[in-house]
């Protein structure tokens, strides 16, 4: 399995900066998530709402968010799919 196996593509890249870059007109770079007690402000991942299996990388339902909560969100419980716990904290 290489590096960018699972959705490092160029394509993925192309779409995470564009979601970036207006989140930073728009919103300023702030996270779009704002969860209370985890946020750490600044937008530096993109969140896909409704899960990646559901929607893909369409970007109508991606959000920019901070690493921390897009982190607590994990998977969305809608889409079927088990969360996988990365983290002992």
């Amino acid at each position: 399995m290489g590096a960018w196996d699972k959705g490092g593509t160029r394509a993925w890249r192309r779409v995470r900066a564009r979601v970036l870059a207006e989140n930073l007109v728009i919103n300023g770079g702030r996270c779009a998530v704002g969860i209370k007690d985890v946020c750490t402000g600044e937008a530096e991942c993109v969140h896909h709402v409704l899960g990646r299996a559901v929607t893909g990388d369409d970007p109508r339902y991606l959000i920019a968010s901070c690493n921390a909560c897009n982190l607590r969100i994990g998977r969305p419980r809608s889409s079927g799919l088990q969360h996988k716990r990365v983290t002992d904290w």
